[in-house]
């Protein structure tokens, strides 16, 4: 597996919150050849298996999810403009003049087209369209459109990945697919290192829309300790660098009440041990990832949290560094490879 070209394919294909299939087929593909067992459940995590060398194996979770953020169809006009609404946390202000595919009969190119500058009035130009004032035109009439697409059909943003300086690739839904990298890296570092534990990796559906498939994964799982990988804010000069994480300096390793602190604890030793770089990300409060319900699944998980620095998240020019994939991946198998039943003890209470 090439790192750099799975999460180039991972990210221009489509997979909004809900309409996942076509990303999962794409990891199944990768990450079944690492593992010994790989099944979808009801809701449509992708749940694979690699099997320890213990007699009576700790299970571990891994969890990222492959959904992304985008639209729906809620309308057709008269004049064959396509009306929309959001699935997950889309900011209004970024989908004026953007092109996107609406995912119908057949894929239909459009714009989200604008109201010319010239044309706005000096009050109009102060202010962020709203979303329902926004409409897609395909260049159909609404005959011609109501023949492709139809009300519910999913819409993404159409965007080409593209390759920045330092080993920085850009693009659209990398919240979460470099979570799902991370954890294809660990699984192929797996296969060379000795581990007692039975491993867990899910690609988890629905995160974006409540962590839905967290929720329904981990209480059929019922492991002994959870790892959430996703992303957290990277660093840009108009953000408080005690809320962001530099590209390029290593994971994010979570801490506060979400996170069990021998959980931390060990994550912090393993990087210090093998000398990989690490940043802390401090969790005040609930993290809004998988590690939230994970935590709290049947009678209480001891979880972890892994954060890949990704700069301008919840957009189409979403970026990270591959460097920092890599070495999640790589803490994620020492860490696991670090674990027996013998020190599973300190995991059982805070």
């Amino acid at each position: 597996m090439n790192l750099e070209n799975f999460l180039i394919q991972l990210i221009e294909i489509p997979g909004i919150s809900g309409f996942e299939q076509p990303v999962s087929a794409v990891i199944e593909d990768t990450w079944n050849n690492y593992v010994d067992q790989i099944k979808k459940d009801k809701l449509g995590n992708l749940i694979a298996y690699k099997k320890g060398n213990a007699r009576n194996p700790i299970r571990i979770m891994l969890a990222a999810h492959m959904d992304e953020i985008g639209l729906i169809v809620k309308d057709i006009d008269e004049k064959g403009f396509v009306r929309f609404t959001n699935i997950g946390g889309i900011d209004e202000r970024t989908l004026l003049a953007q092109e996107v595919i609406i995912h119908g009969k057949e894929d239909v190119f459009g714009i989200i087209g604008a109201k010319p500058p010239h044309l706005q009035s000096s009050e109009e130009r102060k202010k962020t369209i709203k979303m329902q004032d926004l409409m897609i035109d395909t260049g159909y009439s609404k005959a011609e459109a109501q023949k492709r697409i139809a009300i519910g059909d999913p819409i993404t943003i159409r965007r080409k990945s593209i390759q920045l300086q330092n080993n920085r690739i850009a693009g659209k839904s990398l919240d979460d697919r470099a979570g799902v990298a991370v954890i294809a890296e660990c699984f192929k570092e797996l296969e060379k290192i000795h581990h007692q534990c039975d491993v867990y990796g899910v690609a988890t559906v629905q995160e974006e829309v409540g962590t839905r498939g967290a929720i329904t994964s981990t209480f059929h799982i019922a492991p002994d300790i959870g790892i959430a990988i996703d992303v957290g804010f990277g660093a840009t000069p108009e953000l408080p660098k005690d809320e962001t994480l530099e590209l390029g300096k290593g994971p994010g390793l979570g801490f506060g009440p979400n996170i069990h602190p021998k959980i931390y604890e060990r994550l912090v030793q393993t990087a210090d041990d093998y000398n990989i770089p690490y940043q802390m990300d401090l969790v005040p409060e609930k993290s809004g990832t998988d590690a939230q319900v994970m935590q709290i699944s049947r009678s209480g998980l001891a979880t972890g949290l892994i954060s890949i620095p990704l700069r301008y998240m919840h957009t189409s020019v979403e970026t990270v560094q591959i460097k920092d994939i890599q070495n999640a991946g790589k803490l994620l198998a020492y860490f696991i490879s670090s674990l027996d039943n013998e020190n599973l003890e300190g995991f059982l209470c805070r």
